[in-house]
This record gives C-alpha cells, sequence and structure tokens, in this order.
C-alpha cells in the first residue's frame, strides 16, 4: 500500500461541481490500494501517517505531526500510485487491487482513520474527481508498506 502525503495550507475534492471534502491546513493523502494488501496492511500506514511528522515546530523544525499541528486529513483513493512505470511508456495498472475489492478496503480504512482522529475529509472512490489544494513548502512524501 502506497500513500502519497502533502502538507497543504488548504485542499477540498470536488466530484461534479459538488465539494465533497475540505480540509484547511494538514495533510492530503493520496492512497493506492494494492493487490496483496489487507486492513492490517492499511492500518499500519494510517497509523505511520498520523504519526509522521512534518509539520513546523516551535524551533521550526519538522517536529509535529498533524494533531499537534491542528491539521485535518483529506483522504483520496488513488489506484494510479500502484502502477508500475520502469517499462514502457504506459503504466501497468496489474499491481493495483481490482476496484470492487479496493472500494470495500478503502472504506475500512476511511472508518479507520476517522476513529483515530477527528478531522477526516474524503473523495468518492473511483469518481472523476478534482483536486484543488495549496501545498505547504512545497512537503510531499511517499510512503509505502508491504502486504
Amino acid at each position: 500500500m502506497r500513500a502519497l502525503i502533502q502538507r497543504v495550507l488548504e485542499a477540498k475534492v470536488e466530484v461534479d461541481g459538488q465539494t465533497t471534502g475540505e480540509i484547511k491546513k494538514g495533510l492530503l493523502v493520496f492512497l493506492g490500494i494494492g493487490r496483496d494488501d489487507t486492513l492490517a496492511t492499511g492500518q499500519k500506514l494510517i497509523d505511520k501517517i498520523l504519526k509522521y511528522r512534518i509539520f513546523d515546530d516551535e524551533q521550526g523544525k519538522m517536529g509535529w505531526n498533524v494533531s499537534q499541528a491542528n491539521g485535518g486529513i483529506l483522504l483520496v483513493s488513488q489506484f494510479t500510485l500502484m502502477a508500475q512505470t520502469q517499462k514502457g511508456l504506459r503504466p501497468d495498472f496489474g499491481p493495483a487491487m481490482p476496484p470492487s475489492d479496493a472500494k470495500a478496503l478503502y472504506e475500512q480504512l476511511v472508518e479507520y482513520t476517522r476513529s483515530q482522529f477527528e478531522n477526516v475529509q474524503t473523495g468518492i472512490f473511483a469518481a472523476d474527481m478534482k483536486v484543488h489544494l495549496i501545498n505547504d513548502g512545497p512537503v510531499t512524501f511517499n510512503l509505502e508498506v508491504e502486504a
């Protein structure tokens, strides 16, 4: 499972012109679910994201996590993160979990994240989403846990 996390000043997701999720300061999390991923794998990744210290503390160093920074989380499914891109000029999405299974796991991970953190917003799984953000820094990290 992979997550591309971005520290943002604000972010929102729109589907068909309607805002489905919006945060001010916090983390925009693009989540890619692999064929062999499980709920336990996802929980491990979510726990890491929640504890990851990429917000400035009193000394101006990356010492605070999203909770300590009083931020929010915007969680967006993105199967393209699982693409193999080493060969050729077209991405191979074979490593991604099939959509029906991935949707169920994504929804479980949204619920898990909400059980661990108060301010969680989301996009809509498999929708054509328009993601707006102001990246703070920019600060962007790619996190991965193995199934």
